[in-house]
């Protein structure tokens, strides 16, 4: 089975995490540090914060934004659920905003039209989280605009794009945000076996998540209520959490860094040889807009089903028994059991329940050798009629 996305480790990856394990620190050592230094440089960030997750990542993220109960966070309802679950962690309420048709991200548009509506109905959102579905940024330069004129902050989720781009300059810098959240999960552009990255441009918000990555806990005489009672003491000064990433992983993402624009430029090269083998077939290529600079993490087509004989689920199932790992991002959020206990139905969102209806994400990742590239394309052409 050729699966839809998955790791790729090179002996220098292996050699870095060996030099931490024979080390003197597995946490809290120098390597995490390093990590963020290094990927904030690399993005045009002020300040990055390494954690366990991205979702860890955005849960810090809402709480140094403040986010509370009796607000209101909004996101795309294309997109993993830890994009809405932060909200909930924080007791505070979700709502999505419709995606755009071309790009599947969350649509400028309809987040004003929603913004209008909400302003006259004075329940206005705190945060608005953008999903860079895919690897394709959104429209940050309009959604910040709009964040402007309505009061709203932002959270970029880039846990599909780092190593993308949105005019001309690295998604992750926060020129039109607060903080930006990326994912190292495995099947991500890189990896650190499991954990995340928060960056932000400003040092307050970096301070608190630093803080409570870790329980909350300081030993900065400067932060401290009274001067310390010895070399040895720190105080609590928040409620926190254990959200540390540890060496090991971090000695993974300083190597896997070093080769971010290497994996970005195989992977669009895998999509570019995907559209010109797929031209004039009975689906849709993914649309990618001339200000961005996609990372393709994923390749979703959208099957032209009137145009079939087939079901949408006769296609997944024959392109799985043909060894293809074809996968579906994602079940909008709003139609999952949970969120429609808190009021959501179908029809609620109805684009992003259209692209639902039709939507596969072939196989992408940057080790696919050319038989693998070959049979996906055979198979995809000859189930797909």
């Amino acid at each position: 089975m050729i699966p839809y996305g998955r790791q790729d480790i090179s002996q220098a990856d292996i050699d870095a995490v060996i030099q931490v394990l024979k080390s003197d620190f597995l946490t809290q050592g120098s390597q995490v540090p390093a990590f963020e230094q290094a990927l904030a440089n690399k993005v045009g960030a002020q300040h990055a914060v390494a954690v366990n997750s991205a979702t860890s990542a955005l849960h810090l993220a809402c709480l140094a934004l403040g986010l509370t109960q009796g607000d209101w966070l909004w996101t795309s309802p294309i997109t993993f659920v830890a994009s809405a679950n932060c909200a909930l962690y924080c007791g505070a309420q979700v709502d999505f905003v419709d995606i755009d048709p071309q790009t599947y991200n969350l649509c400028a548009n309809k987040l004003e039209e929603k913004l209008l509506q909400a302003k006259a109905e004075n329940r206005l959102p705190k945060i608005v989280i953008p999903v860079h579905f895919a690897g394709q940024s959104c429209n940050m330069q309009r959604i910040y605009q709009l964040s402007q004129e309505y009061g709203f902050k932002i959270i970029e989720d880039a846990s599909h794009a780092i190593g993308g781009q949105y005019q001309g300059q690295y998604i992750g810098h926060c020129q039109y945000s607060d903080i930006c959240v990326f994912s190292f999960h495995p099947v991500k552009i890189i990896t650190t076996a499991e954990g995340g990255m928060a960056t932000t441009n400003q040092s307050a918000l970096a301070e608190k998540m630093h803080l409570l990555r870790s329980h909350g806990i300081t030993r900065d005489p400067q932060a401290m209520t009274h001067l310390p009672d010895g070399p040895w003491y720190y105080q609590q000064i928040d409620l926190g959490f254990n959200y540390r990433m540890t060496e090991l992983q971090a000695a993974l993402g300083l190597s896997q860094l070093t080769r971010l624009d290497e994996f970005v430029k195989k992977r669009r090269m895998l999509a570019q040889h995907y559209n010109q083998a797929f031209s004039g077939t009975n689906f849709t290529c993914p649309y990618q807009d001339e200000e961005t600079y996609s990372a393709f993490h994923l390749y979703p087509i959208q099957l032209c089903l009137e145009k079939l004989k087939k079901t949408h689920i006769d296609i997944f199932s024959e392109l799985k028994s043909a060894g293809i790992g074809v996968n579906l991002h994602y079940i909008p959020v709003h139609m999952q059991p949970y969120y429609k206990q808190k009021g959501f139905n179908r029809g609620d969102f109805p684009i992003a329940e259209a692209y639902y209806s039709k939507v596969i994400s072939l196989p992408l990742f940057p080790s696919m050798t050319q038989a693998q590239i070959d049979k996906i394309v055979s198979s995809v052409k000859n189930i797909v009629i």
